[in-house]
């Protein structure tokens, strides 16, 4: 557990590289957010989280894997990163804010990343 890192994943570093390559300037772990999201645009009140596969229970095949030593642990431990997360989501959405979660699994394909990507920061939140 102590070598599975919370910042500065490669999903993470890739996301980043890309957005950089884009031309898009951002923060890093907003502290002072709910969920501590990985990417902030502020001005743009935009947010990204960048979430691993496994741990966050994607409906991917790497997010379905079910371990086979300490099965209900790891279940609800999983359960409980999903639970928070939903919690963390709607807190920003209630404070203004606009997320966007990335998959690590989406993470393979930068085209399609890039232009998801370009999408989300473009777009005006309506209301």
């Amino acid at each position: 557990m102590a070598a599975i890192r919370g910042r500065d994943t490669k999903p993470e570093l890739v996301v980043r590289s890309l957005l950089h390559r884009m031309g898009y300037r951002y923060r890093l772990h907003g502290r002072d957010l709910p969920g501590r999201p990985d990417i902030v645009f502020r001005k743009r009140r935009k947010v990204i989280f960048i979430h691993g596969c496994y741990w966050h229970m994607h409906p991917c095949r790497y997010g379905s894997v079910v371990p086979k030593t300490n099965a209900s642990f790891w279940a609800d431990k999983r359960a409980a990163n999903v639970r928070r997360d939903r919690e963390n989501v709607a807190k920003l959405d209630a404070a203004g804010w606009e997320t966007l979660t990335i998959w690590e699994c989406e993470v393979r394909d930068t085209d399609r990343l890039r232009e998801r990507l370009r999408t989300f920061l473009e777009t005006l939140k309506c209301g």
